[in-house]
């Protein structure tokens, strides 16, 4: 019984999605033979080459109508044949196998430099007006004091950016290196989706359609099980899925994961099961052993667990009440047997020092504890076990697993996968982090609590900490309760200089567009951000819009929140989502959130402090009525 876990075209390009080494750990201590692959990756080397680029130009120059007016297109036509001739040689760059070429990159001479290079020139000063005519170089003042290696992978990463824009606009409109496919995921319906999959192939498609069959002719499993993590995930997972059941049409197709378990919680429409045979919600370890255990002995049992499958053209469902996930102590070492892992590529896209770690190192992936030991956030999906349901790991358990991923993979970074960390369970396991000498480097998401002392945070540093991530939401008082997050921004304040001043890098995530929020708030909340950016309390930072799901407080009571009324989701197939009306003027929340944006994006380059905070956004706001000296008072008191 041989069991094949993959993770679909497109996740991450720099190391595996953490899902199929958890999934194998348990697996294999459970006794299976498990198998990965990362099709994401192999998807990407195959398009990141010299012998797709030369069907891509051959493809674009037969159809001379496509995207005439796509710059990523003009200038590929134009360097063409230097992409050919430098792609193969960047890649191996970017994974670490020849740290030499860095020399040529930085020359600025070496690759050719399209749109994706613009916001570069934008502040190159040359200081010889003459430089460029002798060949010389514009010296950007945005790359500092980066080093060669650094300022050689950040513009080797802008090189394929421009070179998957030119895919995009040449071969496959749906294609993005993280969102393959996005806009059919999100519509809502099976129908649109299950016809792009069945479709005559995209360059890109029949790229990916010749890699499920490398895959299983290499593997030949006898259950495929594939993680979805992301919409942009699933057009990939249904294209590989039928190319699966085209070459054997008997093989089990399973698929689960982080989107599946959001949005598939009420699967109707036996149309799925066209392309997949079962559809598992939340945590995988347990359903999918006793999936296995049917398929290999041929019983029905044991019963399956949380899973979806077709019978009699219907839907059916089933589960197992009284069966019990282990607890996060029992799932075992996520192990990444298997995977090519010198073949990830290493990634630099933005300067930003804290933004540059979800692309760039090889992480080792690890979750401390299993759900949030906060869970009362109005706005989270909190009904949902993946958040409910709490389990951590002892410091104890947590060392070994981590001594055994470094002598597995070679390598000391950890990215810590949790909800929230919990600042008591990261105290104990610095201690035995610093008692045992294990030097390893982590980052991972927090919440900004008073338990986040300066002292505690120095543990934390002096134990390996290099970043947090943690959400602020939205930066005004009132919201804050209103949302439930159990601190204000007095707090914030507290717990990110802690940080800072530990040298620990800190991103905020924010929100805006939230009901009742009034543009007043909004500006004032910018002003507040503004003022972290100030004093160095965080390095980075992201505005998401507002959204309503199913699984969350807001949803259960909706005009507790200021929202009138819940309207119909547009689809069936997909369910998490939910319109609503509220007073809110959508052309406002537009503009606001286009200001927020802007004005962070220069925060994070450590520019425009100095502006009024009306001079970002497209309308006239308001001034802030926050006090200029808001953070500097806290940090005063702070200190």
């Amino acid at each position: 019984m041989r069991i094949l876990l993959i993770t679909p075209p497109m996740t991450q390009l720099n190391a595996p999605y953490g899902a199929t080494p958890q999934l194998a750990g348990f697996l294999r201590m459970q006794g299976w033979n498990v198998q990965q692959a990362d099709l994401g990756l192999e998807l990407a080397l195959r398009l990141f080459s010299a012998g797709f680029l030369t069907q891509l130009e051959t493809h674009i120059r037969k159809r001379p109508g496509i995207n005439q007016h796509s710059s990523a297109i003009r200038h590929f036509l134009r360097h063409a044949a230097t992409y050919r001739a430098t792609v193969d040689a960047v890649v191996r760059h970017l994974q670490g196998k020849d740290s030499t070429l860095a020399y040529r990159i930085a020359s600025r001479t070496f690759l050719p430099e399209g749109p994706r290079f613009a916001y570069l020139r934008a502040f190159e000063t040359v200081s010889d007006p003459d430089a460029r005519r002798r060949g010389g170089n514009p010296r950007s003042e945005v790359f500092g004091t980066l080093s060669i290696q650094d300022q050689a992978r950040h513009l080797a990463g802008l090189y394929l950016d421009d070179l998957a824009d030119a895919i995009r606009d040449g071969a496959d409109r749906r294609f993005a290196l993280a969102r393959f496919g996005e806009s059919l995921a999100l519509k809502g319906e099976l129908l649109p989706l299950a016809r792009a999959v069945r479709a005559r192939g995209t360059l890109v498609d029949e790229e990916l359609d010749a890699l499920a069959k490398d895959c299983l002719e290499h593997h030949q499993p006898n259950l495929v099980a594939i993680t979805v993590p992301f919409p942009g995930a699933l057009y990939g997972t249904l294209r590989l899925a039928h190319r699966f059941k085209t070459l054997h049409s008997d093989l089990p197709i399973a698929i689960g994961g982080g989107f599946v378990s959001t949005e598939l919680r009420r699967l109707e429409d036996p149309r799925l099961f066209d392309f997949v045979d079962y559809v598992i919600l939340d945590d995988g370890e347990e359903p999918l052993r006793r999936l296995a255990e049917r398929i290999a002995t041929g019983r029905k049992r044991p019963r399956l667990l949380r899973t979806f499958f077709r019978h009699a053209g219907r839907v059916r469902w089933r589960t197992d009440r009284s069966a019990r996930d282990p607890r996060h102590d029992e799932i075992g070492t996520p192990t990444y047997a298997g995977l090519p892992l010198r073949d990830y590529l290493s990634l630099f896209e933005m300067l930003n020092p804290m933004i540059r770690l979800w692309s760039d190192g090889r992480w080792n992936r690890l979750q401390l504890a299993h759900g949030c030991y906060w869970k009362r956030c109005a706005f989270c999906d909190t009904t949902l076990p993946q958040i409910s349901r709490f389990s951590p790991a002892s410091p104890a358990t947590l060392v070994r697993r981590i001594n055994a991923m470094i002598e597995e993979t070679g390598q000391q970074g950890f990215h810590f996968v949790d909800e929230a960390a919990p600042p008591a369970l990261l105290s104990r396991l610095s201690e035995q982090l610093l008692r045992h000498r294990i030097p390893i480097v982590w980052w991972g998401n927090v919440r900004f609590e008073k338990a986040f002392t300066p002292r505690l945070v120095r543990r934390l540093a002096k134990a390996g900490c290099v970043a947090v991530t943690a959400g602020i939401e939205t930066p005004v008082n009132r919201l804050l309760r209103l949302l439930n997050k159990g601190f204000d921004l007095a707090q914030v304040v507290r717990a990110a200089s802690a940080f800072s001043q530990a040298g620990i890098l800190v991103h905020a995530y924010l929100m805006y567009g939230v009901p009742t929020q009034t543009i007043q708030e909004t500006v004032d909340g910018l002003e507040f951000v503004r003022q972290l950016f100030q004093y160095r309390l965080v390095h980075s930072a992201y505005w998401h819009r507002y959204t309503l799901t199913a699984h969350s407080a807001m949803a259960r009571r909706p005009a507790r929140y200021g929202i009138r009324s819940l309207l119909r989701p547009s689809g069936t197939f997909t369910i998490n989502d939910i319109p609503f009306q509220a007073d809110d003027d959508e052309n406002t929340i537009r503009m606001l959130g286009e200001g927020l944006r802007r004005a962070t994006y220069n925060y994070m380059h450590g520019i425009g402090w100095e502006n009024p905070i009306p001079f970002w956004f497209a309308a006239k706001v308001p001034a802030p009525t926050m006090r200029p000296d808001f953070v500097e008072t806290i940090l005063g008191r702070h200190c």
